[in-house]
């Protein structure tokens, strides 16, 4: 009687805080045997690597759905092209601006996705990497006092904030556009059914509730400075072929600036979300 030996998940981290690299082959992923302990895996490190694995889009909607399933883009699509350039994205390529500062998928969603995967097609000459900060093990290393101060603070996020950082001096008809996306009010400090904490930040942040101005904008600022600095963050210089697939309910990211006429691509899957910021 032969005996079939299931696949195991062979992975090493990139640094303590954040990230890990996986090193199975592309038959193994998809062979479906290994997605609980991805998924285990992807929950406790934020962002997972898997190098030059090649997965054409066919491959990585198999992958995405062997984790979770595979929920719908901005247009309808399953597979988006991550692009500036105004060709390829019209439109929406002005919103993925905003891609190139700190911030979290969804957070205008009362269910934002649970994670988000793309897959490198073409690289730009220079930057166009891509960085992560985890905001769950940043979280777990604050202070005390710190914990306790922003336990029950509300923050009120909205697209059109996230949109200043890259147009200061919209017109009329781009502000009045992006204020009618609405505004959506968090926790600053998110708990999931695990019962794991981790800090909701980044540039659709706008400003705490109930808070002088002032303070509120150095309580997140303060926050985000403290989360995207060592040793919770991670750079990941893309290769052709690279896989990465980050946790977006505890991971900050932000693409580094890169020309959008470079020809720069990356294809997207979204897992659909299973939980609402506040359970």
């Amino acid at each position: 009687m032969s005996v079939v030996e299931k696949s195991r998940l062979r992975s090493e981290e990139i640094k303590p805080k954040i990230g890990s690299r996986i090193v199975n082959s592309k038959e193994e992923l998809l062979s479906g045997e290994l997605s609980d302990e991805i998924n285990a895996l992807l929950e406790h490190r934020g962002v997972l690597i898997f190098p030059e694995i090649n997965f054409t889009d066919e491959e990585q909607l198999q992958f995405t759905g062997l984790l979770g399933g595979v929920a719908k883009e901005i247009r309808g699509e399953q597979v988006f092209k991550v692009s500036l350039d105004e060709k390829v994205n019209d439109r929406v390529a002005e919103y993925l601006k905003g891609s190139l500062y700190w911030h979290i998928d969804g957070t205008m969603n009362e269910i934002p996705i649970r994670a988000s995967m793309l897959t490198a097609k073409v690289l730009s000459p220079e930057g166009g990497d891509t960085d992560f900060a985890n905001t769950a093990t940043s979280y777990e290393d604050l202070d005390e006092a710190t914990k306790a101060k922003i336990a029950d603070l509300r923050v009120v996020h909205s697209l059109w904030r996230s949109q200043l950082y890259h147009t200061p001096e919209p017109t009329m008809e781009q502000l009045e556009d992006w204020q009618s996306k609405g505004e959506a009010e968090l926790p600053l400090v998110c708990t999931s059914k695990s019962g794991r904490k981790s800090i909701v930040l980044g540039n659709t942040a706008h400003y705490v509730k109930d808070v002088d101005p002032k303070e509120s904008y150095r309580i997140l600022h303060g926050l985000r400075e403290f989360s995207t600095r060592e040793p919770y963050n991670y750079t990941h210089k893309w290769t052709v072929g690279d896989t990465v697939i980050w946790n977006n309910r505890t991971s900050l990211h932000r693409a580094t600036p890169y020309d959008p006429a470079s020809g720069r691509m990356m294809h997207r899957t979204i897992l659909p979300g299973v939980e609402a910021w506040e359970n």
